[in-house]
């Protein structure tokens, strides 16, 4: 749920508050020293001020669909002043082309079962396009998993939102890693988070000289 402030220049949503620490504890190990950190579907756009804030060495990239997510992000950054946090652009991550040619890092939060899978299939062919060999693609959010009970409220929640669009839903661990890897990302770790949320880190794996790939 995401909430106007006070003026109506800028969303907050309750979740970031309880997440974004758990969160950034996992990116702080995982992302580069230095370089470009591509949010895709940033949303309100506090999870990007939080993380430049609290890592100035890189530089982070806000994207996302939606005119409205598109001012709260602006307004966010204006209020951050931060110089790492750049302005956000427009990125539909299901098109074919994106308006950035590379990135040394990206970062998908709750996005993936709050749109249609194209948004998946995209998503991880902009990953397999942009990233170079060893940077990591990031994933956060509730999953499925063949080999673990789901949680009540992952089931309550994935029922929801198939109610709300067919479309959307909780994915299935294994299909995205499949997914992933169709694009040369392999998954790395596998990262227990509260609130029955996992992250996923994907790594770019390094082309063989026939154009294939290896782990």
């Amino acid at each position: 749920m995401l909430d106007w402030d006070a003026d109506g220049a800028a969303l907050h949503a309750p979740a970031t508050l309880r997440n974004r620490e758990p969160i950034l504890a996992v990116l702080a190990r995982i992302l580069p020293t230095r370089g470009l950190v591509l949010e895709i579907a940033s949303g309100s756009g506090e999870h990007a001020v939080h993380f430049a804030r609290a890592l100035p060495h890189l530089d982070v990239q806000p994207s996302d669909p939606d005119a409205e997510a598109l001012a709260s992000i602006a307004a966010h950054r204006r209020t951050s002043g931060l110089a790492n946090l750049r302005p956000p652009f427009r990125l539909d991550a299901s098109a074919p082309d994106w308006p950035v040619v590379a990135a040394d890092a990206i970062l998908a939060i709750n996005m993936i079962h709050i749109a249609p899978w194209s948004a998946a299939e995209g998503l991880m062919a902009g990953a397999g396009r942009l990233l170079p060999p060893g940077a990591p693609l990031f994933l956060y959010g509730p999953f499925l998993e063949a080999d673990r009970d789901a949680a009540a409220s992952n089931l309550a929640f994935d029922a929801d939102l198939r109610a709300r669009n067919p479309a959307w839903g909780l994915r299935d661990r294994d299909t995205v890693t499949a997914l992933a890897a169709r694009h040369g990302l392999a998954l790395d770790e596998r990262v227990e988070m509260p609130a029955n949320n996992l992250s996923l880190v994907f790594r770019k794996r390094a082309a063989d000289g026939a154009g294939g790939a290896t782990p």
